[in-house]
């Protein structure tokens, strides 16, 4: 199975193609652009590179939030016109986890911090469980970083370009047990997004294009709330 998957919730744009579970394209773009002037550009070179048509796609990928309010609407509309185009299915996958993947597997919790804004961050606490799978532990939230205090006996590893901002704040709660990511790890891969894009797919959970919206979970940003997915 072809899968396409791109990520447009940060300050980054990210594109990458899968076959099955290998990796043949993977890219993270950092340029002071708009997402719009970048990702269908991104998207039409890595199909260039890989000699893949999108029309070859099984299965579109993206980011559904939170994140940025201006890249999630591209992102959306984006997978919105590649499903539409190509009439294949596709899935949203939430950035805080596939942020997470940056974190190495081990007995950690991984907390994502995304920044948000405004001097807060987006957060989501998660785990491997005993098979290996990444679960998450409690819900997304919207945070000012000197309230992040977590309460967990187990190592804490901070992860993503929140992490790296506010690693001042968050290393002065005093605790031994956290620790921060390299700046290195700080931004989703979009591979990242095809590999939980793939387990959502299995499992069904697939977007309709007509009423699929973004996550936003500052107030400010949010609109009504729809069904994501349907079964």
């Amino acid at each position: 199975m072809l899968t396409l998957a791109f990520d447009t919730s940060s300050k980054t744009v990210a594109v990458a193609l899968l076959l099955d579970n290998v990796i043949l394209y993977d890219i993270i773009i950092n340029v002071d652009l708009n997402h719009s002037e970048v990702l269908l550009p991104a998207i039409d070179y890595a199909c260039l590179q890989t000699r893949i048509k999108v029309a070859e796609v099984d299965l579109f990928a993206c980011t559904i939030g939170p994140g940025s309010f201006t890249g999630l609407r591209i992102g959306a509309s984006t997978l919105k016109g590649l499903m539409l185009a190509a009439g294949k299915p596709a899935v949203g996958v939430s950035s805080l986890e596939a942020l997470a993947l940056n974190a190495d597997k081990s007995s950690k919790i991984i907390c994502s911090l995304m920044d948000a804004g405004r001097g807060q961050v987006y957060a989501a606490y998660f785990q491997y469980n005993q098979k290996g799978i990444l679960e998450q532990i409690g819900a997304d939230k919207v945070i000012n970083p000197a309230d992040i205090n977590p309460d967990f006996k187990q190592e804490v590893f901070f992860v993503g370009d929140g992490a790296i901002k506010y690693a001042d704040i968050i290393g002065g709660t005093k605790k031994k047990n956290i620790f921060i990511a390299s700046e290195q790890q700080q931004y989703i891969s979009a591979s990242s997004v095809a590999i939980l894009g793939i387990e959502k797919f299995s499992r069904n959970e697939i977007l309709d294009a007509e009423i699929f919206v973004p996550v936003y979970l500052r107030s400010a940003d949010a609109h009504p709330k729809k069904a994501l997915f349907e079964n």
